[in-house]
């Protein structure tokens, strides 16, 4: 299977979110015969039909039906579309070769991949590397769960650059030679990989998608970012995370760790004295103070932590390290300050699906929190955020699908708990609680499903009804 010429051959496309456009346009482009499927119909999907129109595509909507992979010479899965749909069923049992955007990518990329995963903190990591290796100078693309799609990256390598590394050779150290890519890599976009990444990162792994997983299926779809590496690979591990502790063993290749508790005695970045300390090859360096990071939070610590000896093991040198952690700023939706109004700092976490990013959120604020939970439950427990919340917060607010799963959780804890119908309700409630000096924290615990199509519609929701607070005379 190569990259090239597809004149003549059947795609069927699985999904049409991010993934499955990218994945359409890119088939569609080298002249396959793409058929593009959807459980959703064309009212739901909106305007993105007509573009996959455009590019020549056959639109299969309002189910996935086995016949729509009939005949297809491959099957291309989008992330979140299950293994066990009818239709990638049916793909299989003819022995049609079933992929994914990353299986594909990377087998076609044709330089060094440097890959993140984790159960949190992915982004920003992923995005501090890419800050990183832009300081150092480092040719790269940046891609992946990120929300930029990988096939569109073979479109934009430059001329000349890229260049698969022999077998058996090592990425880190010959940074420059050749276009990394740096990616941001979800645990459904690992599901079907046959490759690791040359520079790999689990940041931690904790309870997550267990409406959708076992526990046991999930761990495992995460150690698949290091399962194809070889000894000249390098992962790095979180030193501090427990299941992080047994999947080490498990690794074949080098192994790099970070931690902010204390010197885990190891190759990477650890914290001493309030610094952020690398060890490289046996010799220590000072990076900067803990306090110099912009980021809120000790888990921003650990993501910076991450970042460093990442970078590091990748051959950047400390400098670019240092000056790219000075300037960074948290992306969006993630404890991202939006205004400040009567006296009220408002902060959209949208990001924070689980109750563990609600957690970290939580505790990056020493003033009081009024919370703003909600939205579609992962069955995941409760118990330590609401005796969390019940030290930090001044109220809590619970909104939408899992308005009343969410309060009764952390009602009797001696805090004001409301409930109410969706977000605007919910920062109007936030309003009447919060006094000058307070925060305003949208960190929902739960998925944005029940009202909105992702966690950044959500995010963009709330900045836009806290703006209707900050206008005089203009209600949300």
């Amino acid at each position: 299977m190569t990259v090239g010429d597809w004149r003549g051959k059947k795609v069927t496309v699985i999904g049409l979110g991010i993934e499955g456009e990218d994945m359409v346009r890119f088939f569609a482009a080298r002249g396959a015969t793409v058929t593009a499927s959807d459980a959703k119909t064309r009212e739901a999907l909106g305007a993105r039909v007509e573009a996959l129109e455009r590019l020549g595509a056959r639109l299969a909507l309002g189910r996935n039906d086995p016949a729509d992979v009939a005949g297809a010479d491959l099957v291309c899965v989008s992330q979140g579309v299950p293994l066990s749909n009818p239709a990638v069923q049916a793909a299989r049992a003819a022995g049609t070769p079933v992929e994914s955007m990353t299986s594909l990518f990377m087998r076609w990329w044709p330089g060094p991949i440097a890959g993140i995963t984790g159960s949190s903190g992915k982004t920003t990591t992923t995005s501090l590397v890419d800050a990183i290796f832009t300081a150092a100078g480092v040719p790269h693309s940046l891609g992946g769960n990120i929300g930029v799609g990988l096939l569109s990256l073979l479109d934009s390598l430059p001329p000349g650059e890229g260049g698969r590394l022999p077998e058996g050779a090592g990425a880190a150290g010959q940074e420059g030679a050749r276009r990394w890519a740096v990616l941001e890599i979800s645990h459904s976009q690992l599901t079907l990989v046959r490759r690791s990444p040359d520079i790999a990162a689990l940041l931690n792994v904790t309870p997550n998608h267990l409406d959708q997983f076992t526990w046991e299926e999930y761990v495992e779809l995460k150690s698949r970012i290091f399962s194809f590496q070889g000894p000249d690979d390098t992962c790095v591990f979180n030193a501090e995370d427990p299941v992080s502790a047994d999947l080490r063993r498990r690794c074949p290749s080098r192994q790099v760790l970070f931690g902010i508790e204390a010197d885990h005695r190891g190759e990477g970045a650890f914290v001493s004295d309030g610094t952020l300390m690398l060890r490289r090859n046996g010799v220590i360096e000072r990076l900067f103070p803990v306090e110099s990071i912009l980021l809120r939070g000790r888990h921003n610590v650990a993501n910076v932590a991450a970042a460093a000896a990442f970078a590091a093991a990748c051959g950047i040198e400390s400098g670019p390290i240092v000056d790219a952690v000075r300037s960074f700023r948290a992306p969006p939706h993630r404890i991202e300050f939006v205004a400040e109004v009567d006296g009220v700092r408002y902060y959209n976490d949208s990001i924070a699906t689980t109750p563990e990013r609600t957690l970290a959120a939580l505790r990056s604020f020493e003033e009081p929190v009024v919370l703003l939970l909600g939205g579609r439950e992962k069955h995941l427990p409760l118990e330590e955020l609401a005796s969390v919340a019940a030290v930090r917060c001044r109220a809590i607010v619970c909104f939408g699908e899992a308005r009343d799963i969410l309060a009764a959780a952390v009602e009797g804890h001696g805090r004001p708990v409301e409930r109410v119908g969706q977000l605007p309700e919910a920062v109007e409630a936030a309003r009447r609680y919060a006094r000058a000096g307070d925060v305003v924290l949208l960190s929902p615990a739960c998925t944005s499903f029940d009202a909105y199509p992702n966690f950044e519609r959500r995010g963009e929701h709330f900045r836009e009804l806290v703006g209707a607070l900050a206008a005089p005379g203009v209600r949300p």
